[in-house]
């Protein structure tokens, strides 16, 4: 088990060493096309999706032949990334969407593996039934992975119900802001000086305080009042809807039978 523990580690770090190089290749390359953030990564974003997705199905098939997922495992995987899928598609105030709340519950009870699965699958799965494909989609699906992901990483605190609950209503602000920070870097190279206000702009040879000065610049202007909306309106999820749903989660491996491995 330790070593089937190790492979899945390694494979997870793998693709989130992809995700970060997606994300940062083109504060490294001057061709970046300024002016044109409308189509960013228009070129390469078909080859990070393609890779993510295989990489998700690398994890699926050797967290299958090595026992650490069954098929039980599998399909409740399917059940949940399909109606994460539908949540977003749900329309709420200011570009409030209730996707992410399920998402880190998800995490939270079955482990990061499972859930940075159902991070990268819920967004794939929404992008396709209407939620929009576009150069995009392969940066929401790993920021979303991330979620599930370090979800994982919370403390287990089921014998405290109210301290969980607290706990699990944070963690949604925090990702709630965490999210539309990571997404805005998918575009923000592109973007020329000519486009912004107050000197917002990405612009090569920067030193790092001045260029983290511009983007904190740049994500007031343009994500701050959205990601309140996404925060506040998934920490209500969760703190009206989280008791009920945990205990449905915990009582499908309770009940189903199956058990997620390794919660890394």
């Amino acid at each position: 088990m330790k070593w089937e523990r190790l492979v899945s580690c390694a494979i997870l770090i793998l693709a989130t060493l992809t995700g970060i190089i997606a994300f940062a290749y083109p504060f490294f390359t001057p061709t970046a096309a300024k002016g044109q953030f409308a189509m960013a990564h228009a070129q390469d974003a078909p080859i990070v999706a393609l890779t993510l997705t295989l990489l998700c199905v690398v994890i699926l098939v050797a967290n299958v032949t090595s026992r650490q997922m069954s098929a039980r495992t599998i399909a409740v995987l399917g059940v949940l990334s399909a109606v994460n899928a539908i949540l977003r598609a749900i329309p709420g105030p200011g570009g409030f969407s209730a996707i992410f709340f399920l998402l880190v519950l998800c995490g939270y009870v079955y482990g990061s593996t499972f859930g940075f699965l159902v991070g990268v699958l819920s967004l794939l799965v929404s992008a396709l039934i209407g939620g929009g494909v576009g150069p995009w989609l392969p940066y929401q699906m790993f920021t979303a992975g991330w979620m599930g992901l370090t979800s994982g990483w919370l403390p287990d605190l089921r014998r405290w119900r109210l301290a969980e609950l607290l706990m699990l209503a944070v963690w949604t602000v925090l990702w709630g802001f965490i999210f539309g920070a990571i997404m805005n870097l998918w575009f923000w190279p592109y973007i020329s000086p000519a486009q912004t206000a107050l000197n917002q702009a990405w612009e090569a040879g920067l030193r790092l305080h001045e260029a983290l000065r511009r983007y904190a610049v740049f994500y007031v202007a343009t994500s701050l009042w959205w990601d309140a909306w996404r925060a506040a309106g998934n920490a209500l999820l969760t703190l009206s809807l989280g008791v009920p749903l945990l205990k449905v989660l915990r009582r499908f491996e309770r009940v189903l039978g199956f058990e997620v491995a390794p919660r890394v």
